[in-house]
Formats: C-alpha cells, sequence, structure tokens
C-alpha cells in the first residue's frame, strides 16, 4: 500500500465509524447539548477536563463556549481545568496526579454548573475522581468516552448524559469526540439564542 492509499484508508475509517455512530449518539448529543444550555441558562458554567488529546478537546470545547464557535454571541463561561499548569503540578506534587482536576473542582464547581469529562478509554483515574467530585458539588455531567466506557460509565448518574464512541481505535474516537463538540456547542448556541 502506498502512502496516499495509506491516506485514503484512514479518512474512509473515520468516516465510517461516524456515519455508523450517527442513530446511536445524536439523541445523547441533543441530551448533552439540553443539559448543558439549562444550566447555563440558571448562571451555571461549564468546566472541562481530559488528558493527552482529551485535554486539548476540553480545551476546545471551552474555547468555542467562551469566545464563540460560528456566530457572534455574548461570551458563555466554560474554563478547562487543563490550563494552570502551577495548580496541576502543585496537586500531582502534593497529593497525586489523580486529583488534579477534582480539586479544582471542589473549589470551583457548584451547582447547576456541568463538567464535560472526555476520555477515550473510560478509564483515566483523574477524570474518574473528577466525575465523583462534580457529583459531590452537585454538578452535572456530560461524559465523552469511547471503546465500552470503562469506569466513568460506571460513575455516572441518571441525570448526567455518556457519549460513548463504541470503537477500539483511540485515533476514530478522538476524530468522533471533536466532531461531538461541536455538535454541542452549534446545539447549545441553537438553544441559547436561536436560530
Amino acid at each position: 500500500m502506498n502512502f496516499q492509499q495509506r491516506i485514503r484508508a484512514q479518512f474512509q475509517a473515520s468516516a465510517e465509524v461516524k456515519l455508523r455512530c450517527v442513530p446511536i449518539l445524536a439523541p445523547r448529543i441533543e441530551q448533552g447539548a439540553a443539559l448543558i444550555a439549562a444550566n447555563l441558562k440558571v448562571g451555571g458554567k461549564v468546566l472541562s477536563c481530559g488528558n493527552g488529546g482529551s485535554a486539548a478537546d476540553a480545551q476546545h470545547f471551552s474555547s468555542e463556549l467562551l469566545n464563540r464557535f460560528e456566530r457572534e454571541r455574548r461570551p458563555l463561561p466554560a474554563m478547562a481545568l487543563t490550563t494552570d499548569s502551577s495548580t496541576m503540578t502543585s496537586i500531582a506534587n502534593d497529593y497525586s496526579y489523580e486529583q488534579v482536576f477534582a480539586k479544582q473542582i471542589q473549589a470551583l464547581g457548584r451547582e447547576h454548573d456541568t463538567l464535560l469529562a472526555i476520555s477515550t478509554s473510560g478509564r483515566s483515574a483523574n477524570v474518574v475522581a473528577a466525575v465523583d467530585a462534580a457529583h459531590e458539588v452537585g454538578m452535572s455531567v456530560v461524559a465523552l468516552t469511547g471503546k465500552d466506557g470503562g469506569d466513568l460509565s460506571m460513575r455516572l448518574s441518571a441525570n448526567d448524559v455518556e457519549i460513548l464512541v463504541a470503537d477500539q481505535s483511540t485515533a476514530r474516537i478522538q476524530e468522533v469526540h471533536l466532531l461531538v463538540i461541536h455538535c454541542l456547542c452549534d446545539l447549545i448556541d441553537q438553544q441559547l439564542f436561536g436560530s
């Protein structure tokens, strides 16, 4: 297989996973966006977290809300918990890496806030701990997971929304997560600001 064939195969695999997921994910994305929008309407904010590529996705999501997505509108309160290196490293050093998001949520999270928790495996201990901390302070959770959802799936309450990409490829899961984030942003804008 030459390089261009490999590229075509990557595009094809990505498209196939996205199209296969649409019927399953569309209602979950709609529920997640409705949950976030409802919390924003009553003065809540969105905190987001993840590791590696999922940390980049958490930051991408918060920037789309705080700045804008595809339309001019007022900024929405959102913050990625992955950006403050001094806070993250002090928590990791003094406690453990598992607590880097949970301790921030304990300090910043409130009722009517939403946590966007992202883990392609569902097994990231610090993201699972973040979900537990969010529940302790009365936050709702929208979880972007992959594979079988892992420990993260089991920690979610009936009031939370899981958007599970049931695939084994981390790259494909991340690609779908990015599309899900764009769908969430679009639906949040529609619900808060109309067409």
